[in-house]
């Protein structure tokens, strides 16, 4: 079960971590101002889909921590860097061809034909 107060807490880290007001977070995320008002008031009891935009909005926040305060704040994120940028082609079958001919076809039926 989610203890509101811990949550509240963890949702004032997040926005500490960010440096963003109440109002700020909230438009980042998509809610209305007063649901996190609400909410850092112990009014109202966060949703499903509340706490879902957060992590999705913010990759360093983990669902598992937010949810049970267990794990990790802020969790490193791979940065792209580290991970290799995807060819279209594999080298060893790019080697050697060459392009002779591009032909584009249009949804209207026609076609433009590019040759080298």
């Amino acid at each position: 079960m989610l203890n509101t107060d811990e949550f509240t807490n963890r949702l004032k880290k997040i926005m500490d971590y960010y440096d963003l007001s109440a109002a700020v977070f909230a438009d980042k995320i998509g809610v209305q101002r007063s649901s996190i008002s609400h909410l850092l008031s112990g009014r109202n009891k966060p949703s499903l889909d509340f706490i879902l935009k957060i992590t999705s909005i913010f990759k360093e926040v983990d669902l598992y921590w937010l949810i049970n305060g267990k794990g990790s704040f802020p969790q490193k994120v791979e940065s792209s860097s580290s991970t290799s940028t995807p060819t279209l082609f594999p080298s060893n079958e790019v080697l050697g061809k060459k392009i002779q001919r591009i032909v584009v076809f249009y949804s209207d039926g026609t076609f433009d034909e590019y040759l080298k």
